[in-house]
């Protein structure tokens, strides 16, 4: 927090991350707890996926753009981009028109928000020095987390208490989102000079054509430079395996929420969820305090080995299926999800080059989401309609289990190539 310059990243993100917390809390009220509506599990699943796989098929030329461009323009221009698209889409939501247009302004206002924390992350080691990393990165994304969370949290409650809960309140609701979004653009575009968040080499400053014609070159030279660093990349794939199970703990808590505990009560069902939120964000900040002084002691590797075993028996809290239970299991698995964001990230900064962090960002961020989706749909074909399934927490903790032994292997063997090409 001695670094102004991580100090005003760490503004412009709580800004941004505030605001989604309206924003969405407004998509996910409109679409999944407005009783003008019904949603199924393919439903839900199938919004995830529009949402967020057009995305991850550009992300990694995402990637070139933040290595190519300064960070601090691309950063501002993002939310900029995003504060303006929150504007048609919640006149969409206060007319009840929440048809292709709507679905598209939404993908964009979520799509570009992973260029946004992309972005973030790969300034990061311009404005905090190395041996800071893991704390910055801990504390950066774990206070991100948890005021999305606080802002998912108040929107529900405003519901509640406030707005109408229908298509006008979650219109204005999403306003707020903007506000959110334009403070964040503001705040880097005045507190940074042009260059000062990288890239550091500015000879690839090119127009759009060149840079196009480049990009999948780069693309590539990006994935090939990760394969190099073995250590980052077999931490991005036990994240990635962890989203995927994260995916279809995510849909079997809103089957749950939505028809199992309290039948067709959608306003205990949005209130219990923001329960669940809550208590997901003070998991995420209880990662952020351990986290820096665990990998101290043991090491990245062995610390996501152990969380993700941590989970694994975690999960079984779930099996009486009763809401406080399955708050305290959040509690947990929001810790193994944070803290193992933590230490990729951090691993990521380290081992890769400036000139490719970008790009291995945004490949990063792909399969953050490739993931989380096709555990979702996993779910939505596997799950009953109401989400309970002694079965499915059942392989759910054994997957947990069986990642932790791989990624034990894994990263043992990593280290030892690491050793021998000294």
């Amino acid at each position: 927090m001695r670094s102004r310059g991580f100090r005003r990243l760490l503004d412009a993100r709580l800004a941004s991350q505030l605001g989604d917390g309206a924003f969405q809390a407004a998509l996910a009220g409109s679409l999944l707890f407005n009783p003008q509506q019904a949603t199924g599990a393919l439903s839900v699943a199938g919004g995830f996926a529009v949402l967020l796989l057009p995305y991850s098929i550009v992300g990694p030329y995402v990637g070139v753009v933040l290595d190519r461009w300064s960070r601090r323009t691309v950063i501002f221009t993002a939310n900029l981009i995003r504060a303006l698209l929150v504007l048609p889409a919640a006149l969409l939501i206060w007319f009840g028109r929440e048809s292709a247009p709507y679905i598209l302004l939404a993908l964009l206002i979520i799509g570009i928000n992973r260029l946004f924390l992309a972005g973030l992350s790969a300034a990061m080691p311009h404005v905090v020095p190395e041996r800071r990393l893991v704390t910055a990165n801990a504390l950066a994304t774990t206070l991100g987390t948890l005021i999305y969370s606080l802002g998912l949290g108040a929107a529900a409650f405003i519901l509640q208490v406030t707005l109408h809960k229908g298509f006008h309140g979650y219109a204005v609701l999403a306003v707020t989102g903007a506000l959110g979004y334009a403070g964040s653009a503001l705040l880097v575009r005045f507190a940074f000079e042009r260059d000062e968040l990288g890239p550091e080499d500015t000879t690839g400053q090119q127009s759009v054509v060149q840079a196009a014609i480049e990009v999948a070159r780069g693309t590539v030279a990006g994935l090939r430079h990760l394969a190099s660093r073995r250590n980052a990349a077999y931490a991005m794939l036990a994240q990635s395996l962890h989203r995927g199970i994260y995916g279809v703990l995510t849909l079997a808590t809103l089957l749950l929420y939505r028809h199992y505990f309290y039948g067709a009560n959608s306003d205990k069902a949005l209130t219990g969820l923001a329960q669940i939120v809550v208590a997901g964000g003070f998991g995420s900040l209880v990662a952020a305090f351990i986290t820096p002084r665990v990998v101290r002691l043991i090491g990245g590797p062995r610390w996501i080995a152990g969380l993700f075993g941590g989970a694994g028996i975690l999960v079984l809290l779930g099996l009486p299926f009763q809401p406080v239970l399955l708050v305290i299991a959040t509690f947990g698995v929001n810790i193994t999800s944070q803290g193992t964001k933590i230490v990729v990230d951090t691993a990521i900064q380290r081992e890769c080059d400036d000139d490719y962090r970008g790009r291995v960002f945004s490949v990063n961020d792909t399969a953050f989401n490739l993931f989380f989706v096709i555990g979702l749909f996993i779910a939505a074909l596997a799950l009953p309609a109401d989400g309970h399934s002694v079965l499915a927490v059942v392989l759910v903790s054994t997957c947990y289990l069986a990642l932790a032994g791989w990624y034990v292997l894994a990263a043992d063997r990593a280290a030892r190539l690491a050793i021998a090409s000294r």
